[in-house]
């Protein structure tokens, strides 16, 4: 029993590091899996993750993200862009440029942390359910203020415990393009083995499970300018709603699921699910029930030719979110070694 609960959500992983844990299933990545993983390497071919973080361009696909927005920094009065010192340092012969940016975190290729979705939950036991995040953390009290009160920052469970890990261990491919294409399908839980059997696919206690369901070459291929409708409707998500795959997600010790797609399950969904009604069931089984890790809109395309033209599924994979106190989501350029 720890001080923030006395009722933890039935097969959570609340406590299981300890009572202040704020890392969740990343404590997996232990060294000994560290090194496995790097094992995998046999090329030193290494792939970026990531899709340019000004895509998918505007804001239809998500209205209330926006694409980065640079800003000028200045020098006195004059922006600090193009800036030739010898106008404050006269016959200096240096050129200089500067910016700030404006970045939603989680506009483009990110990691979710684990204050980013929390659930209705009577943690103290009082019969009361009331809003909480992973491991007891409480709204106000170690994330933002009161709910809605627009106060932000999470003083528990932000992005930074996550970076502190390193997030480099064995990632797994799953190209689940290669078998649905452009179909708009939520794979169950055996579906998902059954691709897993034609493929060989093994997920082990400590892996980062990769999702390639091809949204990533569809957005690329839209340059900027996203038919939100046709992206909505496309490719394989999974289905959250499925019960025995959440109970796979539990038993298999999987660490973080990454998917190029924007939610790795139907952001668009709503049903009963374990703990009660829901619209991301997966994202509050592993966030706020396991501690593991989201990553969304990831660029697994170039990665998952390269492994299937080698008849393999495992890599290195070597992924740190910004080291950013307080926030709930941060960019990431993840990087694939074979």
């Amino acid at each position: 029993m720890t001080q923030r609960w006395k009722n933890r959500p039935e097969g959570s992983t609340w406590g299981d590091w300890g009572e202040d844990d704020q890392k969740g299933r990343m404590n997996l990545l232990t060294p000994e899996r560290v090194k496995a993983a790097a094992g995998e390497v046999t090329e030193g071919l290494s792939f970026c993750l990531s899709l340019p973080l000004d895509l998918p361009g505007g804001n239809a696909i998500n209205p209330k993200r926006h694409p980065p927005e640079f800003k000028p920094v200045f020098v006195g009065e004059d922006v600090y862009f193009n800036y030739v010192w010898d106008k404050v340092k006269p016959g200096d012969k240096d050129v200089s440029c500067d910016e700030a940016v404006t970045l939603y975190s989680q506009y483009s290729t990110q990691w979710d942390s684990l204050a980013h979705i929390g659930s209705v939950f009577d943690a103290d036991g009082d019969g009361e359910p009331e809003p909480i995040y992973y491991n007891g953390f409480r709204p106000g009290e170690h994330v933002g203020g009161s709910p809605g009160d627009g106060q932000l920052g999470a003083r528990a469970l932000g992005i930074e415990n996550m970076a502190e890990t390193c997030v480099q261990g064995r990632g797994v491919m799953v190209d689940l393009h290669a078998h649905f294409g452009d179909e708009r399908v939520a794979v169950n839980y055996q579906q998902l083995m059954e691709v897993f059997e034609q493929d060989s696919i093994t997920v082990e206690e400590g892996d980062m499970l990769c999702l390639h369901t091809g949204w990533d070459d569809m957005i690329v291929s839209m340059d900027g300018d996203p038919d939100a409708e046709k992206l909505h409707n496309s490719c394989a998500v999974l289905d959250g709603y499925d019960e025995t795959l959440l109970k796979w997600i539990t038993d298999c010790g999987l660490v973080a699921i990454v998917s190029d797609n924007m939610a790795v399950e139907n952001s668009g969904g709503n049903g009963d699910t374990q703990g009660g009604r829901s619209h991301l069931p997966i994202h509050r089984h592993c966030l706020f029930r396991l501690g593991v890790h989201l990553g969304e809109l990831w660029y697994l395309s170039e990665l998952t030719s390269a492994l299937n033209s080698r008849d393999r599924s495992r890599f290195l994979l070597t992924a740190p979110p910004l080291r950013m106190p307080g926030a709930v989501g941060s960019p990431v350029t993840p990087i694939g070694t074979i």
